[in-house]
């Protein structure tokens, strides 16, 4: 037989039963170009290019060499159609199509063979999935590519394919040059090592030191931020008002039980931190945790992101996508503003949490999920279904237990101990020397209601970092709001004179315009000369 007589009918035996697939008498397997992408992208992003580099290398190596030897079973015209079959096997398995570059003969400088690949699938998958290399990146068709030459010769790492141009790097098209490791000489001793086990090896110290090195991060950052808070800090949630331990503690109880639970709360409240919170003190918590925020999707997105699709399910679906309930899988999943979802994705979740299977766009069959659902609403979702936008079959599938995180202005314990922590974070982000708050600016925060919560003082204090002058944060740091904030009225027990009340309002509204007598009088609805009085009878503070 001659090389360019190889036909995939031939080649391929299937059992009329299904199940077992034969390839020149060997058995084989399909597998989807689009699962070995992503199969890539997650040994780059575990073992960083060098690693994966190597495990690819590797496994085409041994897939072509053992083409060879299913290949040599084959009644060769002669050793040269055996030879040259390399090339139609790589086209007609799909990996690309193949270019020869022929040279003429008794041309000293020729090497072993040449080619260039049109249509690369790894160069595709590379693309789709890392984006643009920075070298030639078809590291699995090379391994196959000197497999199958070394393989032909019967000798290990005989001849050694060598890409230098790819597609995935931005060339026209990918190109590759043959040589006997004779014939490369001490240009391959950079290669070789992906074809052995020191790089893997070495790419695994890599990882491992990298991740120590994270680990050190984190416990640095723990410590931080534990400090910054004091004591009351658990698992970077501040913990000192009453309201807010009453959360914590059935939390943690919570957490070791695979119950759903609804999270209920003010936007900014710390909903999330507390599903965190759940989560890693739980069974699950080496498993994902993943956050959608369904308020923020069309139904359709929605459907999809949750659920995944199918290719072709609908314009722009070019390739199958598992949902995050398949993403979450053995971990858990927050649905954020789960009050806001439409009633046909009610319908649609509630059936997902009853049966735990899930069902891809464009598909008819389901799959089987084992995921904790936690969901969080700044909604009072009975209201809803009193009013009939919320299922109550659904609310009792997500409210087996409710937590109601409490508004910032309910644990004003929390405000300074927080208010602490989110400046060491934005100090060292920010690469700002600030060591923490003037008296004035503490009890400015104190007085401010803080309708926005958590993430309206972390949005304080992080513009007082920007913009502080001084090793510590001042009044005129902080937000024009967060100065104007009148003082809180005084608990019983405490009573003051009227005209005490009157001059700590004064002097901190004063203190809010920054000393500017004029708007201060404006505001307090009296003119300018009795402003000055007042302030000259308090001795003559400006706040």
């Amino acid at each position: 037989m001659r090389y360019a007589d190889l036909d995939l009918r031939e080649l391929f035996e299937l059992d009329p039963d299904g199940g077992v697939l034969r390839f020149g008498g060997d058995r084989a397997v399909i597998m989807d170009t689009a699962a070995l992408g992503v199969l890539r992208a997650h040994l780059i992003e575990t073992f960083g290019l060098r690693g994966a580099r190597s495990v690819l290398t590797r496994f085409g190596y041994a897939i072509g060499w053992r083409l060879a030897e299913t290949m040599r079973k084959i009644p060769w015209e002669d050793e040269r159609e055996f030879r040259r079959s390399g090339g139609r096997i790589h086209q007609l398995l799909g990996h690309a199509r193949i270019e020869p570059l022929v040279h003429p003969p008794g041309d000293p400088a020729a090497p072993f063979g040449e080619a260039n690949w049109h249509d690369s699938f790894e160069a595709d998958e590379h693309l789709l999935h890392c984006g643009r290399a920075e070298e030639p990146s078809c590291y699995l068709l090379t391994g196959v590519a000197s497999g199958f030459a070394s393989g032909v010769n019967g000798r290990e790492l005989d001849v050694v394919w060598v890409e230098d141009r790819c597609r995935a790097r931005g060339d026209a098209t990918c190109h590759i040059v043959a040589r006997t490791r004779e014939q490369w000489g001490p240009a391959i001793e950079q290669i070789l090592p992906y074809y052995r086990d020191p790089c893997l090896d070495s790419a695994l110290e890599e990882a491992t030191r990298a991740l120590k090195r994270t680990e050190q991060k984190l416990r640095k950052r723990r410590a931080e931020m534990r400090d910054a808070a004091g004591e009351d800090e658990v698992a970077g949630i501040v913990v000192k008002s009453e309201p807010m331990k009453r959360v914590i503690e059935p939390a943690r109880r919570i957490a070791k039980v695979d119950a759903t639970v609804l999270v209920v709360g003010e936007s900014g409240a710390g909903k999330e931190r507390i599903a965190r919170l759940i989560h890693d003190e739980s069974s699950r918590a080496a498993q994902p945790f993943l956050a959608v925020n369904c308020g923020a999707l069309s139904e359709t997105l929605l459907e999809s992101e949750l659920f995944g699709h199918a290719r072709g399910a609908f314009t722009g679906a070019s390739n199958d996508r598992a949902g995050l309930f398949e993403a979450a899988h053995g971990g858990t999943l927050l649905l954020d503003e789960v009050g806001e979802i439409s009633p046909a994705m009610q319908v649609k979740l509630l059936r997902v949490l009853q049966e735990r299977e899930v069902m891809r766009v464009g598909e008819s069959r389901t799959r089987k999920v084992d995921v904790r659902v936690l969901a969080a609403t700044n909604r009072e979702l009975h209201h809803e279904v009193e009013a009939g936008r919320f299922r109550k079959d659904l609310l009792y599938r997500l409210r087996v237990v409710e937590l109601r995180v409490p508004p910032l202005r309910e644990r004003r314990d929390d405000i300074l101990p927080l208010a602490r922590m989110l400046l060491t974070d934005a100090g060292k982000r920010m690469a700002r020397p600030v060591a923490g708050f003037a008296p004035r600016a503490a009890d400015q925060l104190l007085r401010y209601d803080w309708p926005g919560n958590v993430r309206e003082l972390e949005n304080a204090i992080e513009r007082a970092v920007a913009l502080a002058e001084r090793a510590r944060i001042d009044v005129h740091d902080l937000p024009e709001e967060v100065r104007a904030a009148l003082p809180i009225a005084a608990p019983a027990g405490r009573i003051r004179s009227l005209d005490a009340v009157e001059r700590e309002y004064i002097l901190a509204v004063l203190a809010g315009n920054q000393g500017n007598q004029a708007k201060t009088a404006k505001q307090l609805g009296i003119g300018e000369s009795t402003l000055y009085r007042k302030l000259k009878s308090y001795g003559g503070k400006r706040g």
